[in-house]
């Protein structure tokens, strides 16, 4: 069964999990067909996040807070994504202490289950950090899926981490995935990993010494002002990497990364910098071709934000293969008639 199934895209960004879903693009030696999926409507709130996306995507990205969104004006469609924002549910920040959905911002997943119920995809894909798993003492992950499960899905959950998957990064996700039809979750797997034994490393992503400019050089005062310090070992903390291994996650506000931050920086021959925003964007799994317009600031966080393109684009294999190889007649008459395009049963 070949057919294009429709996307809506909530919460898109820059669009890491449009561009996995779409696929039809290169990563360092690999390239990732398209895949039968095509994002109809996406939305953001960050106007900044949105012109990034729509200097990279043909399907305009709409400026719009989804707490605004009437359900009328998302278009019919199969399959929903949205990496619901994390800042409540994040273990990174501890001051003040999590909050999860008790957050203004740890609620807006119900504004995806509500999408949901009004609209009846096939499936649905979300992403949030891992720390959703153990936010509020462990309370408020069961209530996520308690309400993607009444928005009428057989839901399920997993932890992928991007480094087993061809990402020169260790950033581990948790991802939840719901079908209207119980047969299709019962064919769905959580893809394998690829690179788990041999990973992608850094120096595959980090470009010459000799190119990068001046201003990502941290200056010899902020280097002596640590050194100073009474734990001259802090500068650990700065997570100075190994180029022979994976980049340990990047984050949203690596513009003002420090060496006294969590943030990972690099040290070449005794000197201290941080990441250009192609290098994140190499780490982030982002092809070459992918446009960084916008400031600085913008790009970072628009790709500290963003889900690696690569490891959605193995989930949404995967939610497409369940989808298809599984549907009963009727049920692959209902998927054609959705997408509006013909059927081609192989």
């Amino acid at each position: 069964m070949k057919e294009i199934l429709r996307v809506v895209s909530l919460f898109a960004g820059i669009g890491g999990m449009d561009l996995g879903s779409e696929g039809g693009f290169s990563f360092l030696d690999s390239r990732y067909r398209k895949l039968p999926a095509r994002v109809v409507y996406a939305m953001d709130i960050d106007e900044a996040a949105c012109d990034i996306y729509n200097a990279n995507f043909s399907t305009a990205c709409h400026i719009q807070d989804i707490l605004d969104l009437d359900s009328h004006d998302v278009p019919d469609h199969d399959i929903l994504t949205g990496g619901f924002p994390c800042q409540a549910f994040s273990i990174i920040a501890q001051n003040p202490k999590r909050l999860g959905y008790k957050d203004d911002r740890g609620k807006l997943f119900f504004e995806m289950c509500r999408i949901l119920r009004d609209k009846q995809p096939l499936a649905f894909i979300a992403e949030n950090v891992k720390g959703l798993l153990s936010a509020n003492n462990g309370e408020a992950f069961p209530l996520v899926i308690d309400h993607f499960e009444d928005a009428g899905y057989h839901v399920t959950h997993g932890v992928l981490n991007a480094s087993h998957f061809g990402v020169p990064q260790k950033r581990e996700r948790v991802f939840i995935v719901g079908f209207k039809d119980k047969s299709n979750l019962a064919a769905f797997r959580f893809p394998d990993p690829t690179t788990q034994n041999k990973p992608v490393v850094l120096r595959k992503v980090v470009m010459p010494e000799e190119t990068v400019e001046a201003q990502y050089y941290f200056s010899d005062n902020a280097i002596k002002g640590l050194m100073r310090t009474k734990n001259k070992k802090s500068m650990n903390k700065g997570r100075i990497q190994d180029m022979d291994q994976p980049c340990n996650t990047v984050a949203a506000h690596l513009a003002k990364v420090s060496l006294n931050s969590t943030d990972p920086v690099l040290c070449e021959n005794g000197r201290y910098r941080r990441f250009t925003p192609r290098e994140v964007a190499r780490i982030q799994s982002f092809p070459e071709s992918f446009e960084l317009s916008g400031t600085r600031g913008a790009v970072y966080r628009g790709l500290g934000n963003a889900v690696p393109p690569v490891v959605m684009w193995h989930l949404m294999s995967g939610v497409l293969s369940a989808l298809g190889k599984k549907a009963s007649p009727n049920r692959q008459k209902t998927i054609a008639k959705k997408s509006g395009l013909a059927l081609e049963i192989s």
